[in-house]
């Protein structure tokens, strides 16, 4: 199986899996802006993987992820009387989840961190490995190859600005349709593609004869 079918596969489970939770999520909303504190904690649990490993994809930092997943369910808490069902939970959700992850990159922007390995529940991973093929472990040319793949697709992530690595990150690594990308970010489908193809040709040009 490629990586594109599997995240395809996985994005369509995961849209199978909301539409059957939309309404006992609905519940929890209205429970909770009533003030049921523990409608609130079940609804927190229901999504706190989800923004966990969203703000790992887009930050890849642990520390800055873990701060991430507090400042966001802080903001939820207080702003949830605010949501109008208007758009998905999931959608407005993301969309406070992706607000800070852009405040995040644009100060790293002047810091220039960028760390490569993220720790998981499995253990620590290379945000890179997706780009390596599993022959790689048997032929150290080509893994030789793939670390310098690695190398240069962090010099470009760098060079993206915030926005535009955000839309990339969420489309492949998240595995987004831009509609839901423009959705999350406020924007249009069509402003989001722009935005992606941008991104995807400064990535072009940095990678070079990777590419």
């Amino acid at each position: 199986m490629t990586p594109q079918v599997g995240r395809h596969m996985a994005q369509n489970a995961a849209e199978a899996v909301g539409a059957r939770l939309s309404p006992q999520i609905d519940s929890l909303i209205r429970a909770a802006q009533r003030g049921d504190q523990d409608a609130f904690e079940r609804l927190v649990r229901t999504y706190d993987q989800s923004v966990l490993r969203l703000a790992m994809n887009l930050l890849r930092s642990p520390e800055e992820a873990r701060d991430v997943y507090q400042e966001a369910f802080l903001r939820v808490y207080r702003n949830l009387h605010t949501f109008r069902f208007d758009c998905s939970f999931h959608t407005w959700l993301y969309r406070i989840v992706t607000n800070i992850c852009l405040d995040h990159l644009r100060k790293r922007k002047v810091r220039k961190e960028e760390p490569a390995i993220v720790e998981t529940a499995d253990g620590p991973v290379d945000r890179m490995d997706s780009f390596e093929e599993e022959s790689a472990h048997a032929d150290p040319e080509r893994r030789m190859w793939n670390q310098q793949l690695r190398l240069r697709i962090e010099g470009a992530l760098e060079d993206l600005t915030p926005r535009e690595r955000m839309v990339f990150e969420m489309r492949h690594y998240e595995g987004l349709r831009l509609r839901n990308i423009g959705e999350i970010l406020g924007t249009t489908e069509e402003a989001a593609k722009n935005c992606l193809f941008r991104a995807t040709q400064k990535m072009r040009s940095v990678l070079g004869d990777f590419a």
